[in-house]
């Protein structure tokens, strides 16, 4: 890098999102400053679980690593119970099927995560920041309305040593179609993006921002993400645009798989959004080994109008489902300056991800008011909520179906028994 050209970052935490800044500075600060140049980052951590991926994350030799919620898990799951006293699915639930634990449980979950060695070696030589999500926040899919913010709130800034002057649990329940960040959030997001010009900036959010995938994968299975609050993603959009801020991308976490999004209808260039799930919970771990082939080809089916597809991906679906975390290389020498966002395995090898230069994140690069007519497909463009029935809920018809012909199958081998039996049962009485 030649001297007096220098680059300097920081960073400041809201509630379901952060930013980190890397922005130009003159070469006079450079004691203040250093060049960051490798960014890892992840999410679900299950302080119970065997920490195996800190050595990958240790190898990959990141400056500043990243948590993007569920840093633990907190609150207590309850098992599947259809029928009992205390019934936790189907029609007849009467129970939630997770809780919220004591102050002094999730005070011994941090302590326990905190000081797990392949975690400690980290913390020795990274910058440590982040945010957190529902399962560290208290209870599962919880919002403000949650009793115990306050309390949690000041475990998690303790656990990322952190100042407990931080307002991060503003977010309205799901469904509401309300807020995510509150105000004053809003208002400090719209005065950063809208502050000193900048070469990168990354949003950090504990769940999805681009991929809505609870839109083609219902009523079968739910995720959090921005686009179940769909006034609130456009706001952010249009936030990103009237900013006129180049080389925006998105970090998130939530989903228990890794995925690269991309959107490019919002601000005249594509907007990425790189999702690590989990550090230790991931979805291909639910399932015992022999079925994992059910869950990448049920990945492969779901419609996705936002996910990258790439031949380099591991699995043709580009999802990975075992533990995994994200990692950001910036080549500050190269001209132009280019990015490699990645989610990388258990062993530190890229499953997905994309190379870009930062002249394919300015405006002008795509066109933002290209218009789509009704019907029409578009990828990393059309959302989710737009496709075709068919094909929005194929998954849910698929699998409807196949147990539609799995009960007529019972029923026509049973009806046959019967059949069978009445046939023959009034001759073996006669004879």
């Amino acid at each position: 890098m030649s001297s007096g050209r220098w680059w300097r970052w920081w960073c400041l935490l809201i509630g379901a999102v952060f930013v980190v800044v890397v922005a130009s500075s003159s070469a006079s600060q450079t004691k203040q400053n250093r060049l960051v140049s490798r960014i890892a980052f992840g999410s679900c951590s299950d302080q119970a679980d065997p920490q195996l991926i800190w050595n990958a994350i240790i190898n990959f030799d990141p400056q500043v690593f990243i948590w993007l919620g569920d840093n633990i898990y907190g609150d207590i799951k309850r098992p599947f119970k259809l029928f009992g006293k205390e019934r936790t699915i189907g029609p007849w639930k009467n129970v939630p099927r997770f809780v919220p634990t004591s102050k002094e449980e999730m005070e011994s979950k941090y302590v326990k995560a905190k000081t797990n060695p392949g975690y400690s070696r980290l913390r020795e030589k990274t910058e440590v920041i982040g945010t957190w999500d529902d399962h560290d926040y208290g209870l599962n899919d919880a919002g403000k309305e949650f009793g115990g913010k306050i309390v949690n709130q000041r475990l998690l800034l303790d656990f990322l040593d952190e100042a407990q002057n931080s307002p991060r649990y503003h977010r309205d329940p799901l469904l509401s179609d309300g807020t995510i960040l509150g105000n004053s959030q809003w208002t400090w997001l719209e005065k950063e993006l809208n502050g000193p010009a900048s070469a990168i900036t990354i949003i950090g959010s504990s769940v999805q921002v681009l991929s809505n995938l609870s839109a083609a994968t219902g009523p079968l299975f739910s995720f959090e993400c921005w686009g179940r609050f769909p006034r609130e993603r456009d706001r952010l959009f249009k936030l990103i645009a009237d900013s006129k801020r180049d080389g925006v991308f998105f970090i998130s976490g939530d989903v228990h798989f890794g995925e690269l999004a991309r959107y490019d209808c919002a601000t005249g260039y594509p907007l990425y959004d790189i999702t690590s799930s989990g550090l230790t919970k991931a979805v291909e771990k639910a399932v015992p080994p022999p079925l994992h082939f059910i869950v990448r080809f049920v990945a492969r089916l779901t419609p996705t109008t936002m996910r990258v597809m790439d031949r380099n991906c591991r699995y043709s679906s580009c999802i990975y489902g075992q533990p995994n975390f994200g990692a950001i290389e910036i080549d500050w020498d190269a001209t132009p300056v280019t990015l490699r966002i990645e989610v990388r395995d258990i062993n530190g090898f890229p499953v997905t991800g994309v190379k870009v230069s930062l002249l394919e994140l300015q405006a002008g690069s795509v066109d933002p008011v290209a218009t789509i007519k009704a019907g029409e497909y578009r990828r990393h463009c059309t959302l989710e909520v737009n496709l075709p029935w068919l094909v929005r809920y194929r998954l849910a018809i698929l699998f409807y179906s196949a147990v539609a012909v799995l009960l007529l199958a019972l029923i026509g081998f049973t009806y046959a028994t019967i059949s069978i039996s009445r046939r023959f049962l009034p001759k073996c009485k006669h004879d």
